[in-house]
């Protein structure tokens, strides 16, 4: 009897250290933003995105943003704009202790912009550089959140929050 419990508790302590070094590359995740557009109150906003780590200081990361969706009146005449962000970024992380990380962001992203206008609709597209710094904390190896701070074009700041988990 003591053999058989020693054995599974042998069995169970080395998987469970395999899991523990085997860190997953891959990454998905969700977030919710605040965007500030010249010309447009602050604006509410969700996204996801999905990512490679290749290691712990260096990852790629593509997302898709909805920035701003917000309908308006100007006396009679009711208008729709939605903007939305398609990007792939760089990421390098810098760990801190408990934790804790910071990183920066580095990339593309093509911003698409629609809008309905009294019945007249169009759309404008524009491409740019996109950067952002944030800090992160893990509250599992398989569950990290952050918080983030974007520049998506020269005359929109977006701030977020997310989570991602490791797969």
């Amino acid at each position: 009897m003591f053999k058989k419990i020693a054995a599974a508790a042998i069995l169970v302590a080395a998987s469970s250290a395999a899991v523990a070094v085997e860190p997953q590359p891959f990454y998905a995740g969700i977030d919710v933003g605040s965007t500030k557009i010249e010309g447009f109150d602050r604006e509410g906003g969700y996204g996801a995105f999905l990512g490679y780590k290749f290691n712990q200081s260096i990852a790629i990361e593509g997302g898709y943003h909805r920035l701003v969706d917000t309908e308006f009146r100007s006396g009679p005449v009711r208008g729709d704009v939605t903007i939305d962000q398609l990007d792939l970024s760089v990421i390098g992380t810098l760990p801190l202790s408990n934790g804790f990380d910071v990183y920066g962001r580095l990339g593309y992203n093509r911003l698409e912009a629609e809008a309905d206008v009294a019945g007249f609709t169009g759309k404008e597209h524009d491409s740019n550089a996109l950067y952002g710094l944030g800090m992160g904390y893990s509250f599992s190896p398989v569950v990290h959140a952050r918080l983030e701070v974007q520049k998506p074009s020269s005359d929109a700041t977006r701030i977020l929050a997310g989570v991602a988990f490791a797969f």
